[in-house]
C-alpha cells in the first residue's frame, strides 16, 4: 500500500514540474494582424523570469508579466494576451496577432587581405 502512495506522489510531482515549465518568449516577432504600423513591422519581447519588456511594431515600449501559464498582461497597452505553448504566436485581447520571426543567420565573416 505504501508503494502505491509513493508512486502516486512521485508521478504527481513530475506532472506538476512539467506543467509549471515556462516558455521563453524572448525574441523578434512580426505583426500579422490588426497592426498599428503597416503589416510586417517587427515587435520585440525580452523576458526575464515572469517579467517582460516589450516593444510593439511602432516602437512603443511597455512592461509586461505572466499572469499564469499561457496568459500575460501588458501594462502600457492595458490589455492581456495569450501565447501559444511553443511561444510562436501571441494574440492580444483586442485582436492584434504577433508571429515569431525566424532568427537571422549571422553575417558572413569578412577577412582582410
Amino acid at each position: 500500500m505504501r508503494v502505491v502512495f509513493s508512486v502516486i506522489a512521485l508521478s504527481a510531482a513530475l506532472v506538476a514540474t512539467d506543467a509549471s515549465a515556462q516558455v521563453n518568449l524572448t525574441g523578434r516577432y512580426r505583426c500579422i494582424e490588426l497592426c498599428q504600423a503597416p503589416p510586417g513591422g517587427y515587435a520585440y519581447i525580452t523576458q526575464n523570469g515572469t517579467e517582460m519588456n516589450m516593444v510593439n511594431d511602432v516602437g512603443e515600449a511597455s512592461r509586461a508579466w505572466l499572469d499564469y501559464p499561457g496568459r500575460m498582461w501588458v501594462d502600457g497597452a492595458n490589455q492581456g494576451a495569450v501565447y501559444s505553448p511553443d511561444g510562436m504566436h501571441v494574440q492580444f485581447d483586442r485582436g492584434t496577432v504577433w508571429e515569431r520571426a525566424p532568427e537571422l543567420p549571422p553575417p558572413p565573416r569578412r577577412y582582410r587581405r
